[in-house]
């Protein structure tokens, strides 16, 4: 049998958590191995050097923000910054709501791999942990495109790039077509719809992708889209 996927789950409401384990654990490539009820257990749970991890390891991190002792925007910092080459840190997924903006940005630039909405439906949440799991960051759901978009409006006027002003260094290194693929992977498009939109075979478009995450020195999907909002590639509501 293939090695479930090992959740840890970080919220300091045990409805929340105990909601979320009855519909993880009933997945057969999934198990929920921690539960915490606020970030500073989580950091002493999940980095090295701390207290033996009695739960082995964990792949992916579900994170809620509000939390008290630590919330869950140092609680990722810490944990993702604790990664090593030979112990990967896991992959966090922030949980969210829209009242959350700027926290959730915050968390993105703290190494979290994507976030996710507290009333998404079950298997949206599922498909995410196996996305994240997978190398993937949360993007692609019209719910995560609805909050990058809402999110992005919280920002400084003077952190968005002016339409009459070239877009910081690493945008500029894109070439036209990494552009365009880019501003596809902002409006949630998968690799499908980006090789069908572009009419190009999934393949390219994962070369293309690849080329982006390099030049962008980020490390997945989210980051870049972050990326290009800042720099105004992109405009919320376009």
């Amino acid at each position: 049998m293939t090695t479930p996927i090992r959740v840890a789950l970080i919220d300091d409401q045990q409805l929340v958590r105990a909601g979320f384990r009855m519909v993880i654990d009933s997945q057969p490539d999934l198990e929920v191995v921690l539960e915490a009820g606020d970030g500073a257990q989580a950091v002493r749970a999940l980095t090295p050097g701390t207290t033996p991890a009695a739960h082995g390891r964990v792949d992916v991190v579900l994170m809620d923000v509000r939390m008290p002792h630590m919330d869950g925007l140092e609680a990722t910092a810490a944990i993702t910054a604790a990664g090593t080459e030979d112990a990967p840190a896991p992959r966090v997924i922030v949980l969210t709501t829209f009242d959350l903006d700027e926290y959730v940005l915050s968390a993105i630039r703290a190494g979290a791999s994507g976030f996710l909405l507290k009333d998404a439906p079950p298997e949206e949440m599922l498909g995410a942990i196996r996305t994240i799991h997978h190398g993937d960051a949360v993007i692609a759901p019209s719910s995560t495109r609805r909050l990058l978009e809402h999110l992005v409006t919280a920002l400084p006027p003077e952190r968005l790039a002016h339409e009459d002003e070239p877009a910081h260094a690493a945008l500029a290194d894109l070439t036209d077509r990494e552009r365009e693929v880019l501003v596809l992977m902002a409006r949630g498009r998968s690799n499908t719809e980006i090789g069908a939109d572009l009419f190009v075979a999934e393949a390219t478009v994962k070369t293309h992708v690849g080329r982006v995450l390099a030049k962008l020195g980020v490390r997945d999907r989210v980051q870049a889209v972050v990326a290009a909002y800042e720099a105004g590639l992109v405009r919320p509501g376009a």
